[in-house]
């Protein structure tokens, strides 16, 4: 290898190092604190899990199919956050179904606001029907970055500047939507016309366009257009899970400046990742995406206790061989790391 090329080589390999060293080291004495918040909206709360550095031992607390290592209501520890993460899950999913990724997040030092989507989780589906997904899932979002901004205990902790999104699978689509990729909605009905490998997405997308508005307050609210621009310029960067991302327009990923780091799952059944996770990263530029090999879909997810059937299969699942449990450390590593280069 010639001396120069050798040298940027080694430059590259030691900010990595040193990236994942200030990533992990902060965090030795830290555990992870757990809080609920209900931000009021115009219709009903946005229901929050708060997860926080905090120096109070954690434990195992079972939570219905979750069991999160947590200290329930400790006081948060008084060193500054190393920045504000907001956590979108997917489609009928809930507040604790990345506790795992979240309680190293916030013993790390990360304050991570854990929302469950008003209509879209497990117990209320009504959103998919509403003709507001595209637009009302990332407003979620910002409306409870709205409330932590001005929250009396973490509005004057949380640096400004280093607000940070993470999204699984319709999740995924929120925190890019965040970040200035626009939804085309029409874009769902072409690619389920000609694509016949993408049955877990069409199936669903299917169930939203077939159905009709549940509701009056929603029937009243306004509808999605033509395109969807829902871009929260507080948002500095964002990691997508196996996102859902086919709806999103070419031109206006390409439009994306912030950092964007896209993890896919080599076998994911519900989302084909070359439609999803691949069209996002065939067009934003510097973005970073890798493939989880062997994984499926939920890998993203933490593990419940038990099965969980849900629209998209059982969320218990994995294939034949994958270790969900020990790719939960992996994944909170891979993206520590990648906080620690957005924000050194």
């Amino acid at each position: 290898m010639p001396l120069r090329a050798w040298s940027r080589w080694l430059a590259v390999a030691l900010a990595a190092l040193a990236a994942s060293l200030g990533a992990v080291s902060p965090a030795a004495a830290q555990h992870a604190g757990l809080r609920r918040l209900a931000v009021p909206t115009a219709t009903e709360s946005i229901e929050v899990l708060l997860f926080y550095p905090t120096a109070t031992a954690a434990r195992a607390i079972p939570m219905g199919p979750w069991l999160p290592v947590v200290a329930p209501g400790a006081p948060a520890s008084a060193a500054p956050l190393r920045g504000l993460l907001l956590l979108s899950h997917g489609t009928g999913g809930d507040a604790l179904g990345h506790h795992s990724l979240a309680t190293r997040l916030a013993a790390a030092g990360y304050l991570v606001a854990a929302l469950r989507h008003p209509g879209d989780h497990w117990q209320d589906r009504s959103l998919m029907t509403s003709g507001r997904y595209f637009s009302e899932r990332p407003r979620q979002v910002s409306q409870v970055l709205d409330a932590l901004l001005a929250h009396p205990e973490w509005g004057a902790r949380i640096p400004a500047q280093r607000v940070g999104a993470v999204g699984h699978s319709a999740g995924g689509y929120t925190v890019l939507a965040l970040a200035g990729a626009q939804a085309e909605p029409d874009r769902a009905r072409r690619h389920c016309a000609s694509a016949h490998d993408d049955p877990g997405f069409c199936a669903l997308a299917r169930t939203a366009m077939g159905g009709t508005p549940q509701g009056q307050d929603r029937v009243a609210q306004p509808q999605d257009g033509d395109r969807v621009s829902a871009a929260d310029p507080r948002i500095r960067a964002v990691v997508a899970l196996a996102p859902m991302a086919v709806v999103l327009t070419p031109e206006s990923l390409a439009a994306v400046r912030v950092p964007v780091r896209i993890l896919m799952a080599e076998h994911d059944a519900v989302l084909t990742a070359r439609y999803h996770g691949g069209h996002v990263a065939a067009h934003v530029p510097g973005s970073q995406a890798s493939t989880v090999p062997g994984a499926g879909h939920f890998a993203f997810m933490a593990v419940p206790q038990h099965s969980l059937p849900s629209d998209s299969g059982d969320v218990a699942a994995d294939p034949p061989g994958f270790d969900r449990g020990a790719y939960q450390d992996t994944l909170a590593r891979e993206v520590l790391v990648f906080w620690a280069r957005v924000w050194p």
